[in-house]
């Protein structure tokens, strides 16, 4: 009799599916496909079940320690996500609960490229980070530069991994070493797997460059040719599964790894140097929302940010609320523009950051960014990603409360470059 972990071939009425079976009730039968995404088909249609290969529970043994002399020290700080995640046969699920030592004995490869030192920080999916889980990586990136390690990798999930990129970027300055994040969009028991290309990489990367500051490594293209290292404040997730989702944003990459082989794009890249970490961290009483401007907004959107420390607005086009009144029907937007104006009065710091996914805010053009800048809004001239904008406010809150708006277009961590290469996305 089949069970849940066997890889089965199912017959139905109309055709003959295999895969792995799935926990599910007596009323429906679910197979994970492939392709990795699960199927379920009406039990009553199933004619016929038959073991291909039963499932074997296997043992982990938790990595060695051991050090090989000569090869440099790489620090893990595992986080959880995807990359650290498979089927749980019981529930069905695909969860993260890989200790440290799992993750090294997952993958080999990172042995014959660094003495790797690994440790779990947080088990957590990466809609869950706050504040206070930014502020433990910094303090864990410090306590490693200390340490004399030649780089450190935070295995991530990819949801928010570019929040947590940004957010290390103003928070741990100056920074000697490398400090590149890793996610993965396929979990490691898939054959579709990104995770090992993107932390072998990361570690390649890593061991074989000058580089220091934060990044992100992650596939370059669907196939497993070449991984990415992305800006920590240009970069993207672009779609929700494909393994190249992540996507450099007004910037070209600082580097492509393909096998062994390092190629630095870039020739502005930070580099490695004899300083002391240092970090800066974030108030996690803070208060930051985030307004989607959009048509037939109402006036009441804002006044929910009534108290709240900052607002980054996601304006249309090059950054605008809708704040005319052209008409008997557009009457709200002067409410729109009243409310702004007294958020902004009750000390509440309002930042635009453009829907558009590349370009420059500019409040300059149409009248409606000059009443923006009229009322307190900041931002013009800025291109960073809603992203980034939201952390930027977030440690300029934290960090320079009363002078937030002599800090906002200034260029603290390369936020404002902008190279805006040929850009595509697939």
């Amino acid at each position: 009799m089949a069970k849940p972990g066997d890889k089965v071939s199912v017959t139905t009425e109309s055709e003959t599916l295999t895969g792995i079976l799935m926990p599910s009730d007596d009323k429906s039968v679910v197979l994970k496909l492939d392709s990795g995404y699960n199927i379920g088909l009406n039990a009553k249609r199933v004619k016929s079940m038959k073991v291909l290969e039963a499932h074997k529970q296997e043992k982990e043994t938790p990595g060695e320690h051991t050090h090989i002399p000569g090869l440099p020290l790489i620090t893990i700080l595992h986080t959880g996500g995807t990359i650290a995640s498979k089927v749980d046969y019981e529930t069905g699920g695909v969860v993260a609960r890989f200790s440290p030592q799992e993750l090294l004995a997952q993958f080999p490869e990172l042995r014959s490229i660094a003495n790797i030192e690994s440790r779990l920080v947080r088990n957590m999916f990466s809609e869950d980070m706050r504040f206070a889980h930014h502020n433990i990586l910094a303090k864990e990136i410090v306590k490693e530069a200390e340490k004399g390690s030649r780089g450190i990798i935070i295995t991530h999930g990819t949801d928010t991994l570019h929040y947590t990129a940004a957010a290390l970027a103003f928070m741990v300055r100056p920074l000697p070493i490398p400090v590149i994040l890793v996610g993965a969009q396929r979990s490691s028991d898939r054959g579709s797997s990104d995770a090992a290309l993107n932390l072998v990489a990361a570690a390649r990367f890593i061991v074989k460059s000058d580089f220091a500051g934060v990044g992100v490594c992650m596939h370059e293209t669907m196939s497993d040719e070449s991984c990415v290292i992305l800006d920590a404040t240009h970069c993207r997730k672009m779609h929700s599964t494909r393994r190249d989702a992540f996507r450099p944003v007004n910037v070209g990459p600082w580097a492509r790894v393909r096998g062994e082989h390092i190629d630095m794009l870039r020739a502005d890249h930070p580099k490695r140097s004899l300083e002391q970490a240092h970090a800066t961290l974030l108030d996690e009483k803070l208060s930051i929302g985030i307004l989607y401007s959009h048509p037939n907004m109402h006036a009441d959107e804002l006044k929910q940010y009534d108290g709240y420390d900052g607002v980054v607005v996601i304006g249309t086009g090059l950054g605008h609320l809708p704040i005319n009144e052209i008409d008997e029907t557009t009457k709200e937007h002067a409410k729109i523009l009243a409310s702004l104006k007294s958020l902004i009065k009750k000390g509440t710091v309002v930042v635009t950051s453009p829907q558009p996914i590349f370009g420059t805010v500019n409040l300059d053009v149409y009248a409606t960014g000059r009443k923006m800048q009229e009322v307190g809004v900041l931002g013009n001239g800025t291109h960073m990603s809603p992203e980034v904008a939201f952390m930027k406010l977030a440690w300029l809150l934290s960090n320079h409360r009363s002078h937030v708006s002599e800090h906002w277009d200034q260029d603290l961590v390369g936020e404002l470059r902008r190279s805006e290469p040929d850009q595509h996305i697939w």
